[in-house]
């Protein structure tokens, strides 16, 4: 971002004295096209992106009613870890380091695809050992009263 300000800087000036100093050397100023934005693709991108932010927002209240603790605690552990490495990098930073990710991630997993497997495979049955623990420990004791239904109108 500091860099894009500092080329628009650098081009305003430059355009700016190219065109004051067009009086002085008796030549016609410099034509600078007028840019216009077309309505109809940003309103497509507003649209869409009000689509992902209903359907995010859909999702965190579906997360927050209490109907299903591992989606819950996945959902803290990655906005915990999130608001770690926002602490740690700037915003561009992160875009970065997810844009390198995605195009780097899928080549990476198509080459070693079964030793990523394996590896995946032997993190998921450590991870519900470890989850029937924490269940059998903690969220067997927490006392739940019977769910009501919803009335209908």
């Amino acid at each position: 971002l500091t860099l894009l300000c500092h080329v628009m800087i650098v081009a305003l000036a430059v355009l700016f004295l190219w065109s004051n100093a067009t009086m002085f050397i008796h030549k016609s100023p410099p034509k600078i096209p007028e840019v216009h934005i077309p309505e109809e693709p940003l309103l497509q991108l507003a649209s869409g992106l009000r689509i992902e932010i209903n359907r995010g927002i859909s999702s965190l209240r579906e997360i927050a009613s209490g109907r299903d603790i591992k989606k819950f605690l996945s959902a803290i552990a990655g906005l915990w870890v999130l608001s770690i490495l926002g602490g740690c990098y700037s915003f561009l930073t992160l875009g970065y380091i997810a844009l390198v990710l995605l195009f780097t991630v899928p080549l990476f997993y198509d080459k070693y695809e079964d030793k990523v497997d394996s590896y995946g495979e032997k993190a998921m049955a450590e991870l519900k050992k470890q989850y029937a623990v924490l269940d059998a420990k903690v969220f067997s004791k927490i006392p739940r009263g019977p769910l009501k239904d919803k009335k209908k109108d």
